[in-house]
Formats: C-alpha cells, sequence, structure tokens
C-alpha cells in the first residue's frame, strides 16, 4: 500500500471561547482526490490554515511522507509542496492577472536575474487557457469578477507545481461549464499523482470527483468513507445530523400581476436590449455563464450603475432608477454576489450589519429605538440559523456562510415587493442553503417577486418559475421552467443568438 502523502492525528485548536478542532483526522494519499465536506462552522477553514501554516494545532501530530512537521508560517507550507485556493480571492487588484499568479515565484532571467516578463505572461496565459478562461494574462486583477479572480487563483496553485493542493469552494463562483473545466483540470492533476483536498458545499463536485471523503461536524471528526461506500442521503445526515427531506423546496404560489418590467435596457460595453418581465410571486432565475452580464443587469436595475438606454417599470408606472436609494424607496432589494465587500460592514456587529437598511423604520423623533433594533435583528438571525454567540458578534469573526446568512436578513428588513438575490447560497452549507429556500418561499407566498442570479444548475431547475439565460450582454431564451431541460438552458448560455432563440423568448414573455 502507498505510503500516505498527509496525515493528522488526533488535531485540536481553541480560539477564545471557541473550540474550533476536536480530536479530528484526515489522511491523504498520493495521487488522491479527497473531499472534505461538512456545514459552515464545521472546522473546515481552521483545518486547511493549520496544514498550511497559518495556525498552529494545539495538540496533535501531521506528518507528510511519514515525516513529523509543524509549519511555523505559510512559505514553509508552500516549501513543503503545499497549495492552498481559499473560499475568498486575495489579490493585489491594481497588478496583472499574470503578476498575481506568480507573485512570490516570479519568473527571473537567468544572467541578468530580472524579470522575464514574456515568459511570465505566456506561462500565466497557458494556464488560462487550460482552465478556459476567457481574458487575458496583461487584464488588471481589479477589473475582474468575483469568478474570474477565483479562476486567477486556480491558476496560482497551478503554478506552484504544488504536490498537494487544497481547493476551498473552488467551483462556489463557477458555472456548470467552467465547473465542468475545473473538474477536468483537478482529475488530470490526480492523474499525474498530485494529492488534492477538495472542500465544498456542493454535493455533485464530490461524487462527480473524489475517491474518498471525510466529514466534519460541530467540530469533530464523523467518519471517512470510499465514495462507493456513501450515498448523498448517508453524506447529509453526517454533515447535518438529521435527514433533509427535500433539498429544493419550491412551493406552488399562484402568480399574480406583473411588478417590474424592464424593456430594452443597455449598459453599453456590458449589456444590450436585455428585455424580461417579474410578476408578483415569481420566482424568475438569471443565469448563463461568467461574463455573461447577469450581475450587471441587475446592477443597473437596482441603480448601482445606471443604465444608458431602456425603460424600467415598476407597478405599472415608469420610473428612472438612478441609485439604490432609489430603488429601495420604490420597493427593490438587491442582495450583492460579493457578501465581504459589498454586503457587510465586517467590523460592525451582526445586529448593525441587519438593520443598516432599515434604521427609520426604528427610530422615534430622531432617536434611534435600539431595543426594538436588537429585537428584530435578533430574530431574523434565529430564522436564518446564524451561527455566532449573539447579535453583537462582528461579522467579521463568522465563517463564509454564516455571513451569506446576515446579508440576507437585511434585505429582509425593508418594505420591498421585487428582491434581487445574486448567487445568495454561494459558499453556503446545506442546511443554511435549506434555510434561504425555505426564506424564498415565504417571500413569494407573500407576493413578493425574486430575480434569482445563480450559476447552480440544480438550484435554476429546483427553485425557479421561469429563466432568463444570458450570453455576452444578451438575452438568449426565456424558457418555462416545467418545460425546458438542463441541456437546452446550457445551449442557450453558449451558442450565438439565433431568430428562433428570438422567437422563443418573445412567446415566453407573451407567456
Amino acid at each position: 500500500m502507498a505510503e500516505k502523502i498527509l496525515e493528522l492525528k488526533h488535531i485540536s485548536k481553541s480560539f477564545p471561547g471557541v473550540k474550533a478542532l476536536d480530536e479530528v483526522h484526515f489522511d491523504l494519499m498520493p495521487g488522491e482526490i479527497h473531499g472534505l465536506m461538512g456545514e459552515n462552522g464545521a472546522g473546515k477553514s481552521t483545518f486547511i490554515k493549520i496544514i498550511t501554516g497559518v495556525h498552529s494545532h494545539d495538540t496533535g501530530e501531521m506528518f507528510i511522507n511519514g515525516n513529523l512537521v509543524s509549519f511555523a508560517n505559510p512559505m514553509e507550507a508552500q516549501e513543503m509542496g503545499l497549495a492552498a485556493i481559499y473560499q475568498h480571492v486575495t489579490c493585489y487588484p491594481d497588478l496583472t492577472v499574470a503578476e498575481n499568479i506568480y507573485m512570490g515565484h516570479e519568473k527571473i532571467k537567468r544572467y541578468s536575474k530580472r524579470i522575464d516578463w514574456n515568459k511570465m505572461f505566456s506561462e500565466a496565459q497557458e494556464l488560462l487557457d487550460q482552465l478556459g478562461a476567457n481574458f487575458d494574462s496583461h487584464e488588471r486583477m481589479g477589473n475582474l469578477s468575483v469568478a474570474r479572480q477565483q479562476i486567477v487563483e486556480i491558476a496560482k496553485a497551478l503554478s506552484t507545481r504544488a504536490k498537494i493542493i487544497i481547493m476551498d469552494e473552488p467551483t462556489a463562483a463557477l458555472t456548470q461549464h467552467e465547473s465542468s473545466e475545473l473538474y477536468r483540470i483537478t482529475e488530470g492533476l490526480r492523474d499525474d499523482g498530485v494529492s488534492i483536498i477538495f472542500i465544498s458545499h456542493r454535493i455533485e463536485d464530490i461524487f462527480r470527483l473524489a475517491d474518498r471523503v471525510t466529514v466534519f461536524r460541530d467540530s469533530r471528526f464523523i467518519g471517512c468513507w470510499p465514495m462507493e461506500e456513501i450515498t448523498q442521503d448517508k453524506l447529509i445526515v453526517a454533515m447535518v445530523g438529521r435527514e433533509i427531506i427535500q433539498m429544493f423546496p419550491k412551493r406552488k404560489v399562484p402568480i399574480g400581476e406583473k411588478v417590474l418590467s424592464v424593456e430594452n435596457l443597455t449598459r453599453i460595453g456590458y449589456f444590450r436590449n436585455v428585455s424580461l418581465d417579474l410578476h408578483k410571486g415569481e420566482i424568475l432565475a438569471l443565469t448563463g455563464l461568467v461574463g455573461a452580464g447577469r450581475t450587471e443587469v441587475c446592477e443597473s436595475i437596482y441603480g448601482i450603475n445606471p443604465s444608458d438606454e431602456g425603460i424600467i417599470t415598476f407597478d405599472d408606472h415608469e420610473i428612472v432608477i438612478d441609485s439604490p436609494v432609489t430603488a429601495l424607496d420604490a420597493g427593490i432589494g438587491f442582495l450583492p454576489e460579493d457578501r465581504q465587500k459589498q454586503g457587510l460592514i465586517l467590523d460592525w456587529e451582526i445586529g448593525k450589519n441587519i438593520t443598516l437598511p432599515s434604521l427609520s423604520s426604528f427610530s422615534r423623533y430622531n432617536w434611534l429605538d435600539e431595543g426594538g433594533e436588537r429585537l428584530a435583528s435578533g430574530q431574523l438571525a434565529d430564522k436564518l440559523n446564524v451561527k455566532a454567540g449573539n447579535i453583537f458578534t462582528r461579522a467579521s469573526t463568522l465563517s463564509g456562510g454564516n455571513q451569506q446568512k446576515v446579508v440576507v436578513a437585511k434585505i429582509l428588513t425593508r418594505n420591498l415587493k421585487v428582491i434581487i438575490l445574486d448567487e445568495p447560497t454561494k459558499g453556503v452549507d446545506i442546511k443554511a442553503k435549506t434555510a434561504i429556500y425555505e426564506i424564498i418561499g415565504d417571500l413569494v407566498e407573500q407576493g413578493y417577486g425574486i430575480i434569482l442570479i445563480s450559476s447552480e444548475m440544480p438550484e435554476v431547475m429546483g427553485m425557479s418559475d421561469r429563466i432568463v439565460v444570458m450570453k455576452e450582454g444578451h438575452v438568449t431564451a426565456l424558457l418555462d421552467t416545467s418545460k425546458c431541460t438542463q441541456e437546452e438552458i446550457l445551449n442557450a448560455a453558449m451558442v450565438v443568438k439565433t431568430p428562433r432563440t428570438d422567437a422563443a423568448v418573445s412567446e415566453a414573455r407573451e407567456g
């Protein structure tokens, strides 16, 4: 039997007031993809940071190729052949993609000892091409979307030629097509003898890629199974401690009158002639590949980046939305994709973040009703099962999934009619996803219209009534969810616009 390339025994780690890991075990074989799953707060992030030298463990032992090791810093871990792709992208926004990929291990000319820019940009482009990226290595990092920045992080890990690569939610910001490309790359690495720890909330990722899966729950090791010995249902039970009856609890809600209409909306350089309608009680999914313009369209509807042309009609009245304040006052809310940069004030406590959009409703004679504010934020935090000590906990200390729950809670404090959700379950565990889906169900039953931007095909198919598909800034199809297939959606996301597609859009809008 091959020697384990990585093994951790009885690893524990505590922070003030929190036991992040409690006697966990893990091992990794050469040329293996080992899945790691667990809810937010299960200890996965702390586990990664111990392996990569960010944190030291309190008790336990770690071995690489049978040798006892302990890393004082991430550089020591990298020198031992480890690389990590973290869920939240850290980058140098003013530098190019190539400079970000090779930061710390730049290509140097042999004799002059200067940076070999041509070689660095060329090899960076090769990595991007392998990942199916449609942007250039000369592009400035800050110009890229969150999803594209994630692809750069993957390329950066590949550039170090590490023997152990940790991938933390690498598909969270990717569409199904891009995830398939990542699967291909990951399997190629495994075939070349690279060992991979693949952390994901997406069960399809684990069953598609992993040779084995380990589950953590409540900071403890629950079990490790070869993939052929565990079912999806058993895996969910291992993660959450109970059976989840229905992953997508889509409710049958009568579709009401039209609440929002967008006609020929155009923002030059981003999207053109986008038209869509939204009705009360309807969930309208907006999907497509990264760069399709989904988020940009919704940012214009919400007034973050107003459109150059087009008409927006709300409650049968044409309105001009030039800022988010105008949109909120009209009754339109927006949950952004990047929760850390756009959705939260990380240094603020949970309760203050939740009530920020609706402070006026907690004001009495210019004085803030702090008791009412605490009560409302506490109720929403409990409803969404935000895992924290209390509402006074800083948002920066929460796991990614719990931060997302706080952002969802924020938009529920306003009196809205339309809510735009941009990847609301990205990086969120299964139980939290189900809670968010239940909240969405509550909202449509109350008559809200929901625009759901999502890259997860099961989510699109399982939660929506109709689906708008975009490619390169254009609507290519508008489909009835009950009558379409995943293949039709993917074809519309990848093919050029055709007269047949235009006819289908017109028919679906009239329907």
